[in-house]
């Protein structure tokens, strides 16, 4: 196992979930570890996926919000902002403090953070509570994998750590499943977003009852605190050899510390091993935001909204398959990570998420180009609320559709389809406020104000189901467990800070942007751009990602530094 006493092999390789089973019912307080700091990955999916069906209520509470994209982006992306405090501050405290500090620290927070969003009586406060939100999600990104790496054997490492990655999309579909039960509540949104403190109370009490992660013990010189832990991992017999591992891992950063102990950026790029591993840990993680999968998470019911379908209720609703399949998929990484390899699944992953984000693209440009046209009959209908800018230039259906309708911004403008069963028909522009809308659903009509009427619109579900396909097993889980595996153990904190804050960083740039994307170039482009990021995404994993399957960490280390360029995934 860890430390040299398992070594990857083939038959080993298409026994390791079976291996992961049988260990975890022989010694279940490894599985118990694991879920148990996983927790922080259920933290991490259900606030990715609680704020994009939150925000459709939190529209119709504040006029402000509704009407101002900015502020919409603003408090989606305020978590993300604040995760990127979360987790360069959580380098430091893991290696300063702990693994286990750092996750109660970052539960303590996101409680705060649930209490404050619930109970907000302005967008200030709401935004002011996605921040310390973001803050304990930007920690136990980063701590929990690493945690449950610390922890595990290596033989099953990747399976365990995927655990993190499983609960992290069944947050997601969580969320979804908790928007839907309380669509019809009082106060709908706080309910949604206050209920997130209850997990990160629950971790919090799990959390006390586990020890310390055994190798931050040991470099720390509690040698026997260390053991005492080994211990209830691993068989008697195998517990000398970790224990010898981590000596002379130990030893040999310890002669690298040599006269100082303060770590630099600089002094991390100097040692050969340390910068190749952060040039593919960090590599992953940029690019798992630019291929665009929290645009998916983030702003999935308003993607299926763009797509034609107009009722928060059922864009909520199939938002909800799309977080199902994210974690079907998480538990394919489960089964395979250990089988197949990190590589091998990062490829197939990357594959499959440009042909999908190729197909949405194709989608959302047929959509736009098909979109229905306004009549000047229909408008009539509703005279006193035609929207201004189609009133300045006078009634020409050849010229304006329901994409253009819905483009106007002054006032903005939405689109009351046709009164006949057939929403293609031409329908009205009007201008976009509730009495309207009141109006508009009284004459047994669908009011658009995010897409328009289409007969693509299942097309577009396909594609962003066949992209939560391939992106879940590969680009969903493996950048968290490289990550986790790739860095020298005295600088497995601090890499893994910089790694998880530049995830946050290009995360925060992607949701930031994404809404204005798609009003500047339009939804199709904004796809296509994220398509093309995608295939960039691969030549990166072939040239710079090595395979670490079945590896003790210290081997990872002695691969980092004699390796070369290496194409041939299906090779380490």
């Amino acid at each position: 196992m860890e430390g040299g006493g398992i070594h990857s092999t083939e038959g080993g390789d298409s026994t390791a979930f079976k291996e992961c089973l049988s260990l975890s019912w022989k010694n279940p307080f490894v599985l118990r570890l694991a879920f148990s700091a996983g927790i922080g990955g259920l933290l991490f999916g259900y606030d990715t996926g609680v704020i994009s069906g939150a925000l459709l209520y939190i529209r119709d509470d504040f006029n402000s919000v509704d009407r101002k994209t900015v502020l919409q982006e603003s408090i989606v992306s305020m978590a993300v902002a604040g995760a990127i405090i979360g987790s360069a501050i959580g380098g430091w405290l893991n290696d300063k403090h702990g693994r286990r500090t750092a996750i109660l620290v970052a539960d303590f927070l996101f409680f705060i953070g649930a209490v404050l969003m619930a109970s907000a009586p302005n967008p200030s406060v709401l935004i002011s509570g996605r921040v310390f939100v973001g803050i304990g999600v930007g920690m136990a990104s980063m701590t929990s994998p690493l945690y449950i790496s610390e922890a595990s054997p290596a033989k099953i490492r990747g399976a365990l750590v995927s655990t993190n990655g499983f609960l992290t999309t069944a947050g997601q579909f969580l969320s979804y499943l908790i928007n839907l039960a309380f669509t019809k509540a009082p106060g709908t949104w706080r309910w949604m977003l206050g209920v997130a403190g209850l997990p990160a109370l629950l971790q919090f009490i799990l959390v006390l009852l586990l020890p310390e992660s055994p190798r931050w013990l040991y470099i720390k010189g509690r040698e026997e605190e260390a053991e005492a832990v080994l211990r209830k991992i691993y068989p008697p017999q195998e517990v000398e050899e970790e224990i010898q591992s981590m000596k002379e891992s130990t030893e040999k950063d310890s002669l690298e510390k040599d006269s100082s102990e303060k770590i630099t950026f600089l002094k991390l790029l100097q040692t050969k091993a340390t910068r190749r591993g952060l040039i593919a840990g960090v590599g992953l993680q940029i690019f798992q935001q630019f291929v665009g999968i929290n645009t998916v998470m983030y702003y999935s019911p308003t993607i299926v909204q763009l797509a034609g379908f107009a009722s928060n209720q059922t864009a909520l609703l199939l938002s909800l398959v799309t977080a199902g399949l994210n974690a079907f998929g998480s538990i394919v990484s489960i089964y395979f990570i250990d089988r197949t390899g990190r590589k091998k699944l990062l490829v197939i992953s990357l594959c499959g998420v440009a042909v999908s984000l190729g197909v949405l693209s194709a989608v959302f440009h047929e959509t736009a180009s098909h979109a229905p046209a306004v009549s000047a009959t229909e408008t009539s209908r509703f005279a006193p609320y035609t929207c201004p800018d189609y009133s300045s230039v006078g009634p020409s259906p050849d010229v304006w559709d329901c994409t253009k309708c819905l483009k106007a911004s002054s006032p903005g403008c939405g689109f009351c389809s046709s009164s006949t069963k057939n929403k293609l028909l031409p329908g009205a522009c009007l201008i976009s406020n509730n009495t309207v809308k009141e109006g508009c659903h009284g004459e047994d009509r669908e009011w658009y104000i995010r897409g328009c009427p289409s007969s693509f619109g299942w097309g577009a579900l396909i594609g962003l189901a066949l992209f939560i396909l391939f992106f879940s097993p590969g680009m969903g889980t493996v950048p968290w467990i490289v990550n986790s595996e790739i860095y020298p153990l005295r600088l497995r904190g601090v890499c893994g800070g910089i790694a998880a804050t530049a995830n946050w960083i290009s995360n925060l740039i992607v949701a930031q942007s994404f809404l204005s994307l798609t009003e500047a170039i339009g939804t199709s482009s904004t796809f296509l751009i994220f398509g093309v990021i995608s295939v960039v995404a691969l030549f990166f994993v072939l040239v710079c990602v090595p395979e670490t399957k079945g590896l003790p960490f210290e081997e990872v280390e002695n691969m980092l530094e004699g390796r070369a360029l290496q194409f041939k995934f299906w090779k380490r």
